[in-house]
């Protein structure tokens, strides 16, 4: 599907899990790539971005392009996939483009994807983002009818 530009086996968990929070590893088993995730048009996502103390505890804004996002919960620690989601707030969760991930902690986000094309969520730090590597992406699909589908590019769009 991508030709060879990206490969499409972004991984839905850490390859290693560790304490986030706590004294970090020596090899924290960083990958060079470009990976996405592929979502079909319409799918329910969920995104749990945790803080870890590999460069320091700190609060990170993350910004999601093309999508606003439902802060759905937060906490401190490492996250919880056991517990946690019982403390989430479905009734009225704020709604956002950007979040601030609490340092020593996590957020949830939950958004429908139903805008088709790429899009990245990234960090705002200081240093930028993409120098640090903290930055992922995915691909929205097109949906079944014609205004779910990315346009063509402009006939007159120069090529790289």
């Amino acid at each position: 599907m991508s030709g060879g530009v990206y490969a499409s086996n972004f991984p839905f968990a850490p390859a290693h899990p560790f304490n986030y929070t706590g004294t970090p590893p020596n090899n924290t088993n960083v990958m060079n790539g470009t990976r996405t995730l592929v979502l079909p048009f319409g799918a329910a996502v969920e995104l749990v971005m945790q803080d870890t103390s590999i460069l320091g505890a700190e609060c990170h804004p993350l910004h999601l392009h093309g999508f606003n996002f439902f802060v759905v919960g937060q906490g401190s620690g490492n996250y919880d996939p056991a517990s946690d989601p019982a403390r989430f707030n479905l009734v009225d969760p704020v709604e956002r483009n950007t979040v601030g991930v609490p340092a020593g902690g996590w957020v949830a986000i939950r958004f429908r994807a139903d805008n088709p094309g790429p899009c990245m969520v990234h960090a705002l730090p200081l240093g930028g983002a993409h120098e640090l590597g903290t930055e992922m992406a995915w691909l929205v699909l097109d949906g079944s009818r014609p205004e779910q589908k990315l346009p063509p590019p402009p006939a007159d769009l120069p090529k790289c």
